[in-house]
């Protein structure tokens, strides 16, 4: 049986797309860059931001730089609490502590975010581990958030360990630290990006989390 859980963030927790877009659409504009369709804008909600910029919008790496910063502004100000507790959370989280699991999160989100947003929405308290993403590049990658989550355990069985999120970049930095990854189709990935990258395990609901976990 699964010991360790470590939870995504945004998508898998909660529902960011109002306050991440927002923020997107403030960095283009102050940069001069035209923004992008609403479901574009969906994409960048998981990834790192520095990979997003480049990927999505095909801004250089400066300019990139540029944006994070633009973004930086509007985000800690409005957009962080522009979001939403995805129903069934509270509850799924809940039972998993009174099954004794230990839960962690393992966001590409900065701490200095992603702990008030866990505080706002009362969630802090059920987590023995806050891993998250550095506010510079040295820890942005998924593999590498998950890796010092892992560190910050002692290094577990990695059979005892398994990740749940709803993006690509959740399985495969799972994957490449040797763990399972349940994907989750309450966030913004679909199942074919969830499968193709190697998922476990498929979840509709926080309740399916929940058995998926406890009849491993």
């Amino acid at each position: 049986m699964y010991k360790h859980i470590l939870f995504d963030l945004d998508g898998t927790l909660t529902d960011p797309a109002e306050g991440i877009t927002n923020s997107v659409k403030y960095a283009l504009r102050k940069a001069g860059i035209p923004v992008p369709s609403p479901e574009t804008l969906l994409q960048f909600i998981g990834p790192p931001l520095y990979e997003s910029f480049q990927r999505i919008t095909g801004l250089s790496e400066s300019q990139a730089m540029e944006c994070v910063a633009f973004y930086r502004e509007y985000f800690p100000e409005r957009g962080m609490f522009e979001n939403a507790l995805i129903p069934g959370v509270p509850e799924m989280l809940a039972e998993l502590r009174a099954a004794g699991l230990h839960l962690h999160l393992a966001t590409a989100k900065p701490e200095v975010y992603a702990v008030p947003i866990l505080r706002h929405f009362g969630l802090y308290d059920n987590f023995v581990c806050i891993g998250a993403a550095s506010l510079d590049k040295s820890r942005a990658r998924k593999e590498q958030v998950i890796a010092y989550t892992l560190a910050q355990l002692g290094e577990p069985e990695r059979s005892e360990c398994v990740m749940v999120g709803d993006r690509r970049d959740d399985v495969l930095g799972a994957k490449l630290c040797g763990m399972d990854c349940i994907g989750v189709l309450f966030g913004y990935g679909s199942a074919a990006e969830l499968l193709k990258a190697g998922a476990a395990a498929l979840a509709e609901t926080p309740a399916q989390v929940v058995d998926m976990i406890m009849k491993r």
